[in-house]
């Protein structure tokens, strides 16, 4: 009694296979029509888990991580990174959020995502010229790997942001563009069909 039959493990398996299919669906959509919101989550989040992995436990303190920011040093501290990916996603998160659809296809979206993203990466980028040119034997492997990780995690999520916001444009600018072609069937209709107006006879329109 406790197995099933074959017809009704097909059952399970299909009702299963269709659970599956819809939650993949769900998920997908999800990501697309919500990647600019996930996406600046990430970027807040990321680059700070690694740094605080990079430091050891006793720098997480607010009075250390004070202290590495008053003795800042573009070829040495890390702390600036994920202050970069903080301000990029607030700036885009912000930006995104204010746009509405027109804008989103091409106009502020899109011109400022790039420009901060771009930034960024020069920034990033010429900072890991620097820290990795220094050869610093006080440092571990797991710690210059967590380094390395954090950089590319950057650099990563700024490239992330263009793509995104590139592909949030042309969805947009779809949408846009359907808006237009149902505004101009409906303008052709009423012009080719004109409402009827019946004849009033001369006798009601005197009265």
């Amino acid at each position: 009694m406790g197995f099933f039959s074959k017809e009704e493990k097909s059952k399970i398996i299909l009702r299963a296979f269709k659970t599956l299919f819809f939650l993949i669906t769900m998920l997908v959509s999800l990501l697309l029509f919500s990647a600019p919101v996930l996406l600046a989550i990430a970027d807040t989040l990321l680059p700070s888990a690694l740094l605080s992995a990079s430091l050891s436990p006793s720098s997480l303190s607010l009075s250390t991580l004070s202290s590495h920011f008053n003795d800042y040093d573009f070829r040495y501290s890390l702390v600036d990174i994920p202050l970069i990916s903080i301000i990029r996603s607030a700036v885009i998160i912000c930006v995104y959020g204010l746009c509405d659809g027109p804008r989103r296809s091409g106009g502020p979206y899109l011109g400022i995502t790039t420009i901060c993203s771009v930034l960024s990466l020069i920034f990033v980028s010429l900072k890991a010229s620097y820290v990795f040119s220094v050869a610093d034997i006080d440092r571990g492997v797991y710690v210059r790997a967590m380094e390395m990780a954090l950089f590319i995690c950057s650099l990563a999520l700024a490239v992330g942001h263009i793509v995104v916001a590139y592909r949030t444009s042309c969805r947009e600018r779809k949408k846009l563009l359907v808006y237009k072609i149902d505004i101009e069937a409906v303008s052709a209709c009423k012009n080719g069909f004109p409402r009827y107006h019946p004849k009033i006879p001369k006798e009601e329109r005197a009265n």
